[in-house]
């Protein structure tokens, strides 16, 4: 385990609208108000045809290969996840969703492009006080935070 400390600063409350793609829209308002580590909460619609990753084909593999799933039709989202800084100072967003439709619902990392149906509200929650971010690691290609 890796641990660091820091402290709660600023909040931005954020409104996406029909047709915003999540992660793109939290990157660039972190960007814009200077914010590059932060915990943050997104819920609202998601629009069909939104995609997600859902998994690895096979975990235990040396190439990891995402799995990739398509949203049938406008759901409700609910999603938590964390904002640091990739190996070029940019903020990248890590974030999970849960988006349910009728009795169904889909898991999954929302890098993939989760696009907005209607609204999205999200809160960044900054963190202040750490130098963490996200390093690439050579194994698996995934950018991995280094607290």
């Amino acid at each position: 385990m890796r641990c660091a400390m820091g402290s709660m600063g600023r909040v931005l409350v954020v409104r996406l609208e029909t047709g915003d793609v999540l992660h793109e829209c939290v990157e660039r308002a972190a960007k814009e108000n200077g914010i590059s580590r932060a915990a943050v909460l997104a819920l609202g619609g998601a629009d069909r045809g939104s995609r997600m990753v859902v998994g690895p084909k096979d975990g235990r593999s040396e190439d990891i290969e995402p799995m990739l799933t398509e949203l049938a039709g406008e759901s409700e989202m609910a999603a938590v996840g964390t904002l640091f800084p990739d190996e070029s100072g940019a903020p990248s967003l890590h974030m999970h969703a849960s988006a349910g439709r009728g009795g169904g619902s889909v898991t999954g990392c929302v890098r993939a492009g989760v696009r907005t149906w209607l609204i999205q509200e999200v809160i960044v929650i900054e963190i202040s006080g750490v130098m963490s971010r996200r390093v690439k690691d050579p194994r698996t290609g995934f950018d991995l935070l280094e607290p």
